[in-house]
């Protein structure tokens, strides 16, 4: 028996178990609704860990490893602006979600909240936002398929091209079947693989090479600037980097996840949950690109697979570690976190398409069966046209899911932010705000001004324009202001205590 032999069996009967999740999901649900939301029953436990896992893709033990691994702590920017960026998401966000788009004619999408919470009888903002959820996740999802790709090709010595096949299999299977309970409950198993690998990772590469100690002298010995927090960058790339925070306001699979929990109250567990196991993700995945460097350094002879891509640094790691059953399990954590982000992005994609246009502008009567089966339909779609953008090789993970993220941050961000704070803010503001941030953020790549990642400008320009076009227009309705303010007042109340209280 070879070595990749337990680690291809540890792969089936990890995919084997998510398709079977699928297949139970698919018997529990019953209707669209629970197809695209679950039925808003998701407790606080899959609330968390299933945000979490969407949000962390292949880039978390893939692109961010690499990152450090070549450029050295300095890389780690990135995860302290997404810690703040989430923390901040849960704590304005994800509860005031939760109850306007229930207060908004239980809005299951996004382009459905924005129509309903701005009474857009024109659909222009149905339109435009599902419009922006297919271009820019169309990107997101090649990412995850890349990923996904990139572990096949290193761990079994597939040719890039059946990988590509092999590593979207499996999600598309799942998705296609279960839907939003099937994402969420896998989404719950791949979090706590995921988090499994990336303490028990790092754990074994510093004991290999002798103590943090003898790491730090050896990354060090190999260049010192790799233990400077600001090696090679201005105030531009700092604040480049910490941007990336900004765009947990605007990613549509993550904000399902709110849309979907069982109450706005179970966001402050949910929030204690998600953000614990956030903070040990990214410190892993931290270092597991910084000792890797003081690893492969003193152990050169086997640093080939790094030095052609540094984005497997986690993948050669753990084959070279781990007995080939435990490095089967540890990258199936790789598997975990791509399959969980790819999954919720097609399952949002198919639900733009099925609920925002399919819906409203082809069958206005259609039977929950029938959109149910036209969702899965769009899985399938949305699929092959991922794997299609994904069949370059040189794609990188990181490039890809950068600029998706920035797209989503800076067009739905401050529409979303505005949207539950503040009453004044009208559909002109919203239309304004998301082709600014849109527009800005691809013609921003494009021409790459001050090296400043594009989000920045994009999510600046988009409040902006927000604000100065909400003002501009005639006031909301009174009904629009009503609903802005039972929402609040409802967000606002207090759990009711499940202790009955005492009178004196």
């Amino acid at each position: 028996m070879t070595a990749s032999t337990p680690m291809l069996i540890t792969f089936l009967v990890y995919i084997l178990g998510m398709v079977l999740i699928g297949f139970v999901a698919y018997r529990a649900t019953r209707n669209f609704d629970d197809y695209i939301l679950g039925g808003r029953r998701m407790g606080s436990w899959v609330t968390a860990l299933s945000a979490g896992a969407s949000d962390m893709s292949g880039w978390l033990l893939m692109g961010l490893p690499g990152a450090v691994f070549i450029g050295g702590i300095s890389e780690s920017w990135i995860a302290i602006g997404l810690t703040i960026g989430a923390y901040f998401n849960w704590r304005w966000v994800a509860g005031r979600l939760r109850v306007h788009t229930e207060k908004n004619r239980n809005a299951l999408t996004l382009p459905d909240y924005f129509t309903y919470r701005f009474e857009d009888k024109s659909r222009v903002l149905r339109i435009l936002s599902a419009l922006v959820i297919l271009l820019f996740f169309t990107i997101y999802c090649a990412s995850g398929v890349v990923a996904g790709a990139r572990l096949f090709e290193s761990t079994f010595g597939m040719s890039y091209d059946t990988a590509l096949w092999v590593g979207a299999a499996a999600t598309i299977t799942y998705t296609f079947f279960g839907g939003f309970l099937a994402v969420s409950w896998t989404d719950t198993v791949q979090a706590t693989l995921m988090i499994f690998a990336l303490i028990l990772t790092p754990v074994f590469v510093i004991i290999a090479v002798g103590g943090i100690d003898t790491a730090m002298v050896q990354v060090a010995a190999q260049n010192a600037s790799n233990l400077d927090m600001f090696k090679n960058l201005d105030f531009i790339a700092i604040i480049s980097l910490m941007a990336w925070g900004l765009g947990y306001f605007g990613q549509p699979h993550i904000l399902a996840r709110f849309m979907a929990a069982d109450s706005h109250h179970s966001m402050a567990s949910a929030r204690r949950i998600s953000m614990t196991w956030m903070v040990f993700c990214l410190g892993g995945a931290v270092a597991i690109g910084f000792f890797g460097l003081s690893y492969f350094s003193t152990f050169t002879e086997q640093a080939a697979g790094v030095t052609a891509n540094p984005e497997r640094v986690f993948i050669e790691l753990s084959k070279i570690l781990f007995n080939p059953w435990i490095a089967g399990v540890l990258l199936s954590a790789i598997l975990a976190a791509v399959m969980s982000t790819l999954s919720c992005q097609l399952l949002v994609c198919s639900s733009a398409i099925t609920e925002d246009l399919y819906k409203p502008f082809l069958r206005k009567n259609a039977s929950q069966k029938e959109l149910v089966w036209v969702g899965r339909a769009m899985v399938l779609v949305i699929s092959l046209i991922a794997i299609a953008v994904a069949v370059n090789p040189e794609n990188r993970v990181l490039g890809l899911v950068s600029y998706a993220w920035a797209g989503f941050g800076a067009a739905f961000g401050p529409v979303v932010l505005l949207s539950v704070l503040w009453s004044r803010m009208t559909r002109n503001g919203a239309l304004a705000g998301m082709l600014a941030g849109a527009l800005t953020v691809i013609v921003w790549k494009q021409f790459g001004w001050l090296g400043l990642y594009e989000i920045i400008p994009g999510f600046v320009f988009a409040t902006l324009a927000i604000v100065v076009f909400s003002l501009l227009d005639k006031a909301p309705s009174k009904a629009m202001l009503d609903r802005f303010d039972e929402a609040e007042r409802e967000f606002q109340t207090p759990p009711v205590s499940a202790e009955p209280v005492m009178v004196r």
